[in-house]
């Protein structure tokens, strides 16, 4: 007799179970919202142009002119290529982007040589002497005061005052 009510309740036990799980599983699946398929819209990619200083380990370092679909080896290329046994990672790069504004200004309170050295008129021993004249005298207060650097003259100002900018000059 024992085992007939043992045998009963594991019966009614299984039954409840397989209810339980069937009423859930119903519950879920009328709960559950296909969610919408994902939509990927490429917008259209901007045209880039402007130009850009090549430097460093390259056969002609200076500015060239570039679009948005140039790869740094046809820069490279157009700027002779790299000298012979260069440390690539001596190479530089500084792009100027063309828009409304107009060229990007190089700020001489905060220039390296090289970036100097691609503005017109300004060799290496010309962008050493702004530097250290800007390290001697403390930050310049104005373009004009480049007119005080050994070796720059009214013409090399001239071609080149449109190009520079003190920036925020440092305190």
């Amino acid at each position: 007799m024992a085992t007939n009510k043992t045998a009963w309740y594991w019966l009614l036990g299984s039954v409840i179970l397989v209810v339980i799980i069937v009423i859930g599983g119903l519950v879920i699946w009328l709960r559950y919202t296909p969610s919408r398929p994902v939509e990927i819209s490429l917008s259209s990619v901007p045209t880039y142009q402007g130009t850009i200083y090549l430097g460093g380990a390259v056969v002609s370092p200076g500015l060239y002119p570039f679009t948005g679909g140039d790869s740094l080896e046809a820069l490279f290329r157009a700027a002779g290529g790299t000298t012979a046994g260069a440390n690539l990672s001596d190479l530089k790069l500084y792009i100027t982007p063309v828009g409304d504004a107009g060229p990007q200004r190089i700020d001489i309170n905060r220039a390296e040589a090289w970036l100097l050295e691609a503005l017109p008129g300004i060799g290496e021993t010309l962008a050493q002497r702004i530097i250290d004249y800007r390290q001697q005298s403390g930050p310049f207060r104005s373009t004009v005061e480049l007119l005080k650097v050994s070796g720059m003259g009214t013409k090399t100002y001239e071609q080149l005052k449109d190009l520079v900018t003190v920036g925020d000059i440092l305190r």
